[in-house]
């Protein structure tokens, strides 16, 4: 039991706009189509991983609320921790990268903060389309019924019915994929530490939501599928379109004090 979880786990004052030209980054253009034939690749793999977990579904879900793992209370706060890194702590991350590197303009802090955002939104977005349409029966209203879906049901009020695909791995997978793919194009070397960490950190946040019995294995693999392609695509369509209209006019703008006390909010356009 424990080594399929372990693998699982793997006022504003003023407002200016004048028309000057901003430094780019020093990354290169992405010349790169938005969709490849990897790409299906990938999403062969996780599909048929989505799959293949299914008829275990209800076994692991029994083993990982067994006494010994539930009353321990480390894997309870840390569970506990990743839940919310999943979601909400994962926005306040984004936004506050995004806030930080424009107030100080450190264009890179800003471009991850803006595009790892980006990657959360879709991603959820997405998720939640997905759980509309399949209406699966959380395991915490009944653990023995894995198979529990009905079209449309998760539309609505009814979060008992949205357990298919996992919201939360959705996210951290989108914030997972943003990094490791954003900070590949600026550090090379840097991929084989920052990736392992971020995917890993994602991983658990998967886990976190099996372990509160909140979603089924199947749930979060779909999730960080998601969440993945979310996360690699943002990031892929701005390194291949950098003079889109999102990046114009949230990664052009400076906030600067106007010497009379008050605020100036600069928007430059390239």
């Amino acid at each position: 039991m424990n080594s399929r979880i372990l693998w699982l786990a793997l006022g504003l004052g003023a407002i200016n706009v004048p028309v000057i030209a901003q430094p780019t980054d020093t990354s290169k253009v992405s010349t790169e189509p938005l969709f490849t034939k990897t790409d299906l690749w990938v999403a062969g793999g996780f599909a048929i991983a989505t799959v293949a977990l299914y008829p275990a579904d209800r076994a692991l879900a029994r083993s990982i609320r067994r006494d010994p793992l539930q009353n321990n209370h480390f894997l309870r706060e840390s569970a506990d921790f990743f839940d919310f890194m999943g979601t909400k702590g994962s926005v306040y991350i984004g936004a506050s990268m995004y806030v930080v590197g424009r107030l100080g303009r450190i264009e890179r802090m800003a471009d991850l903060g803006l595009h790892g955002s980006e990657a959360l939104y879709l991603s959820q977005s997405l998720v939640r389309l997905v759980k509309g349409l399949a209406g699966r029966q959380r395991p915490q209203v009944d653990i023995e019924d894995p198979s529990n879906f009905n079209l449309g049901r998760g539309f609505g009020d009814r979060d008992d019915y949205r357990s298919f695909p996992s919201g939360h791995a959705g996210m951290a997978f989108a914030a997972a994929a943003a990094v490791t793919s954003e900070t590949s194009k600026w550090w090379p070397k840097s991929t084989w530490y920052i990736g392992p960490a971020m995917y890993g950190g994602a991983a658990l946040v998967a886990i976190s939501r099996m372990y509160d019995n909140k979603h089924w294995a199947s749930d979060v693999v779909m999730g960080a599928a998601i969440g993945t392609f979310s996360g690699l695509k943002i990031v892929r369509y701005h390194h291949s379109h950098p003079n889109n209209r999102i990046d114009r006019w949230l990664l052009s703008t400076s906030v600067l004090p106007d010497g009379h006390g008050r605020t100036l909010i600069v928007f430059t356009i390239k």
